[in-house]
């Protein structure tokens, strides 16, 4: 398999930002934007993806400091709270717990519910 530099561009005119496949004779040349046109283009710094363990997720959080709406948008966190409290007060809450903290983060609490 031959490795594919893919590059992200955003243009200063219209503001959006768009992959492109790069190749070597290529990078002197001044890319064209996909969606309107613009050779103002400019490289910018690509996303990317980390995974981290539910230990380290657990490890990291601070029950102590707020959370807003976006983080209980989020179902790796259902449950998280009460882990750690849990965990910090040296309480096992066992495997019928574990299971209903898994219902709830896949939606088949709700669906149970119903």
């Amino acid at each position: 398999m031959i490795p594919m530099p893919i590059f992200e561009y955003e243009c200063g005119r219209c503001g959006q930002i768009s992959s492109q496949v790069v190749l070597g004779s290529e990078k002197e040349s001044r890319l064209t934007c996909p969606h309107c046109g613009s050779s103002r283009t400019h490289r910018v710094m690509s996303s990317f993806a980390m995974t981290v363990s539910e230990d380290a997720r657990l490890a990291d959080f601070d029950t102590s400091k707020s959370r807003d709406e976006s983080f209980y948008r989020d179902s790796r966190n259902v449950g998280l709270w009460a882990k750690k409290r849990a965990k910090q007060m040296g309480v096992d809450l066992g495997s019928k717990f574990e299971e209903t903290v898994e219902k709830a983060r896949s939606g088949k609490l709700i669906k149970d519910m119903e």
